[in-house]
């Protein structure tokens, strides 16, 4: 099925504003655990459950893919991609960096995204062709050139099942980065690095690592907005990438480039036993 994703806007608009007043208004309430050191509140399962419905019964024909409860049904090679509340950890803790990521991707690659950060006030929409906004301005990605002068937001640590092995490079990765970028910088929520990214409030994000409820809304954002989004090697970005690195397009190499030498760095240091 084709569709023009703008015409799309206005419907998830709606039900992230449904999400917004929910996390507005409700406190986190019942914190059920989900593995080591992850967890989803009351309010994850309410926001997903009510923009679920809203979207089954306005759009059909479209599938849906939560982060709590996974896909309630699939639809003709477009889904719906929601994260309920983006920065869960920060939320349960008062942290106003969180809120709720929308996404529609077509096959392997979202062409509408709606960000909205409730507890700050900031909403930020894009849909494919058609730039992107936030609080209704255009916005933009920084111009940065150097990574000296760059501020690099970098994904959360890993937990869970394998995390010490799985953060090995995340480790490495911070090391290079801390050794050659201005400032690192970790928010705990997937949506705000990709959004402020597009908004050019930082000028560049990686994560090792790929969901598409956190990554979908972000990434066309992104994109809109002049940011190169792509995968670990290099190569164009797709819901079906390993990581998510989005920047100014002129630090894209030499960022690829880093993290290259920080996976080779975290290989030795396991190989050697020296992590």
């Amino acid at each position: 099925m084709t569709i023009d994703a703008r015409t799309l806007l206005p419907i998830a608009e709606h039900a992230v504003s449904m999400a917004s007043e929910i996390i507005r208004t409700k406190a986190p309430g019942v914190v059920t655990a989900k593995g080591d050191r992850d967890m989803a509140t009351e309010v994850d399962y309410a926001v997903e459950q009510a923009v679920r419905e809203f979207l089954s019964r306005e759009t059909p024909e479209i599938g849906f893919l939560g982060e709590e409860e996974g896909v309630s049904h699939t639809g003709d090679g477009l889904m719906w991609a929601l994260d309920p509340v983006d920065g869960t950890a920060n939320f349960l803790h008062g942290i106003p960096l969180c809120g709720v990521s929308l996404g529609l991707v077509d096959k392997d690659m979202p062409t509408l995204g709606v960000i909205d950060l409730p507890l700050l006030g900031i909403r930020y929409i894009a849909a494919e062709g058609a730039g992107a906004q936030a609080n209704g301005s255009d916005i933009r990605v920084s111009d940065a050139r150097d990574l000296e002068a760059a501020i690099v937001a970098l994904g959360d640590y890993a937990v869970g099942e394998n995390a010490l092995e799985r953060n090995r490079p995340r480790f490495a990765l911070t090391h290079e980065l801390a050794a050659r970028v201005q400032r690192v910088r970790m928010f705990g929520s997937a949506a705000i690095d990709l959004a402020w990214v597009a908004d050019g409030k930082i000028d560049a994000n990686i994560m090792l690592s790929n969901n598409p409820w956190d990554t979908a809304a972000g990434v066309v954002i992104a994109r809109e907005a002049g940011a190169t989004v792509v995968d670990i090697d290099g190569s164009p970005h797709s819901m079906t990438a390993h990581a998510t690195i989005a920047a100014s397009p002129k630090l894209v190499a030499d960022l690829v480039e880093l993290i290259a030498e920080a996976r080779k760095d975290a290989r030795y240091s396991q190989l050697s036993g020296l992590t």
